[in-house]
C-alpha cells in the first residue's frame, strides 16, 4: 500500500526539489507530476510507486538509517492450516499482535489482534478453535525491502498492522508499529 497521492507535493516541497526533478528519477513528465499534484489526474498504481520510491530515495539521502536496521529478524510465523485458537496462543505466548501466515516460504496474509476480535464476532467462541487462518486472514501486509529509507514507515505503517522486510525476494524480518516508535527515539 502506498501513501496517500494527495502527500506527494508536500513530500517534494519538504525535501526541496521541483517538479521536474521529480519527473525526470520517476520517468514521467513534469506535466504529469503538475497534474497529480493539483488533482487533476490520478496516476496508475505503477506510476505512483516510481514517483513515491524516488521521493523515498531522495528523502533516504537525508537519511542514513534504512529499513533493515530497524526490523526484527525473529519472525513468528503460522501457516494457513493453523486455527485461530492456535494464533491467540502464540500472541500471548511472545507477546505480538501479528502474525505473518506462510505457505512454505510465501507469505499469504497475516492475522492479528483486531483480525481476530472481529471473527470472534462473526463465529462466536466457540467455533474459534476450529476456524482456520486461511479463512480468517488479512491480507498479505506491505513488504519494503531491506534498504529501503526507514523514514518511509511512517505512512505505511498507519495503513497496516505490520511491514515485512526482504532481502533479495526473501523475507528476513518484520516491522510493527512498536519498532516504528523505537525508530523515533
Amino acid at each position: 500500500m502506498l501513501p496517500r497521492i494527495d502527500s506527494i507535493k508536500q513530500i517534494r516541497q519538504k525535501i526541496g526539489i521541483t517538479q521536474k526533478k521529480l519527473a525526470t528519477m520517476a520517468g514521467v513528465s513534469t506535466s504529469m507530476i503538475n497534474q497529480i499534484e493539483s488533482g487533476r489526474s490520478q496516476p496508475s498504481y505503477e506510476t505512483a510507486k516510481r514517483i513515491f520510491e524516488s521521493l523515498a530515495k531522495l528523502e533516504g539521502e537525508s537519511s542514513s538509517h534504512t529499513v533493515g536496521s530497524f526490523c526484527s529478524k525473529d519472525i513468528v510465523k503460522l501457516k494457513p492450516t493453523n486455527t485461530l485458537h492456535d494464533a491467540i496462543k502464540k500472541m500471548h505466548q511472545t507477546s505480538i499482535s501479528q502474525i505473518p501466515i506462510f505457505e512454505n516460504s510465501e507469505v499469504v496474509g497475516v492475522i492479528s489482534e483486531d483480525g481476530i476480535i472481529k471473527h470472534l464476532a462473526d463465529l462466536g467462541e466457540s467455533e474459534l478453535k476450529n476456524a482456520k487462518l486461511s479463512d480468517t486472514m488479512d491480507p498479505v501486509p506491505p513488504i519494503v525491502d531491506f534498504e529501503t529509507p526507514a523514514n518511509v514507515l511512517v505512512p505505511l505503517i498507519r495503513y497496516s498492522k505490520c511491514i515485512l522486510v526482504s532481502k533479495k525476494s526473501k523475507i528476513i524480518g518484520i516491522i510493527t508499529a512498536s519498532d516504528t516508535l523505537k525508530m523515533m527515539e
